[in-house]
């Protein structure tokens, strides 16, 4: 018997780690897999789509300017539900924490298909950071059929809400599996153009500066916080002068674009980009000094690249990479942004002990143990 199994996702940091998932189901002959997007981020979910060469059976195309969280909520269960019930996968796959994870899992709850949650577990304990997706993945933590956390940290936080252990396996992070993937790809030529064009390492002028990689734009983040973070930055680079690059690809966003542009976009050694492919993206990581940053995906694949990691907000759901020394959190409060960066910046010894910290978020075969689990619970059926 064939097993359809529907991936469904929505957002760039979704398609990333689904693209091990999807890449693995494919190779199984047992199953037959089948993609649906939703495109809450059309331009940069399409081109981590490329780089994967993955082309979705079903895409809803449901971004629109401005769109409220209700508003997409709404327009995912309404053009969702007769999706599935036209295709009756045997399973749902998942990922994350975003709207469309929320409500598909929902979705798949009404229509009783088994879910499958790919990094379950992740909580910060405080429903409002990062929201909305501290409530979106507890959501799905509760109708989920099996959960595959990525780190034992995650499966302890969901045995904690009465999970049963059988239901939880833990596979590592599929976004490490990504990355080894992507980080072996060549640099083609129009990426090597665009690095020449804003003169980014190796291209950088005066050479042998050093690259500071920042992105911000998380919801809790828009206003004072995020002017804080633009303050921080403007000091830390009329502070090191042309010794420092900071690079900031800026999301499009007009909570972030506005303040942003206002405040720094005129400083000399900043350099503000619009958001970036992921391949161009994973190579100027590989680049740079350090990271500051509020996503969560950056603070567990730019270990992996033995970059140290400065999280600009107060609470992460991902302790593993504070714990093991290779993020810290910094906050969004100016004067400790700047502190914090420059000691790494100026203590070779503390920047070594981040640099060189285990990453512990696995070994790149995640998507291997997530879909292996899938077909041995169907076996046991």
């Amino acid at each position: 018997m064939t097993l359809r199994v529907l991936s469904i996702f929505g957002t760039r940091p979704e398609a990333v780690k689904m693209a091990p998932v999807v890449r693995e189901l494919a190779c199984q002959k047992e199953v037959e897999s089948l993609v649906c997007v939703t495109a809450q981020h059309r331009q940069m979910l399409d081109q981590i789509l490329n780089i994967f060469e993955i082309q979705p059976d079903i895409d809803l195309n449901l971004m629109r300017p401005n769109q409220s969280l209700a508003e997409l909520t709404a327009a995912i269960f309404i053009h969702l539900d007769p999706i599935l019930a036209q295709l009756k996968p045997d399973w749902i796959l998942v990922q994350g924490d975003t709207t469309t994870v929320m409500a598909a899992a929902l979705l798949g709850y009404y229509h009783r298909i088994r879910i499958g949650h790919v990094e379950a577990g992740l909580r910060s304990g405080d429903k409002w950071q990062p929201f909305p997706e501290e409530i979106n993945r507890s959501v799905v933590g509760v109708v989920a059929d099996l959960h595959f956390a990525p780190t034992e940290w995650a499966r302890q936080n969901l045995l904690k809400e009465n999970v049963p252990a059988e239901r939880i396996l833990v596979t590592g992070n599929t976004v490490i599996d990504a990355l080894q993937h992507v980080v072996n790809l060549p640099l083609p030529a129009e990426v090597e153009a665009f690095f020449r064009q804003h003169r980014l390492p190796p291209y950088d002028d005066p050479p042998g500066s050093r690259l500071i990689l920042v992105t911000a734009h998380r919801r809790e983040n828009f206003g004072e916080p995020l002017e804080n973070i633009c303050h921080a930055l403007r000091s830390l680079a009329e502070d090191y002068g042309e010794s420092l690059r900071i690079v900031y690809p800026v999301h499009l966003n007009p909570n972030v674009q506005e303040p942003v542009y206002r405040l720094i976009g005129a400083v000399p050694n900043i350099t503000l980009l619009p958001p970036m492919d992921y391949l161009p993206f994973v190579h100027l990581m590989k680049r740079a000094a350090l990271i500051l940053t509020d996503s969560g995906g950056l603070q567990e694949e730019a270990p992996g690249l033995g970059k140290p990691v400065l999280v600009l907000r107060r609470v992460t759901e991902r302790p593993e990479g504070v714990q093991a020394g290779t993020v810290r959190l910094v906050g969004t409060d100016t004067q400790t942004i700047l502190a914090e960066t420059r000691r790494l910046l100026e203590d070779r010894q503390a920047y070594q002990a981040m640099a060189q910290a285990v990453n512990p978020y696995g070994d790149g075969k995640a998507a291997q143990r997530i879909v292996r689990a899938i077909l041995e619970r169907e076996l046991s059926r």
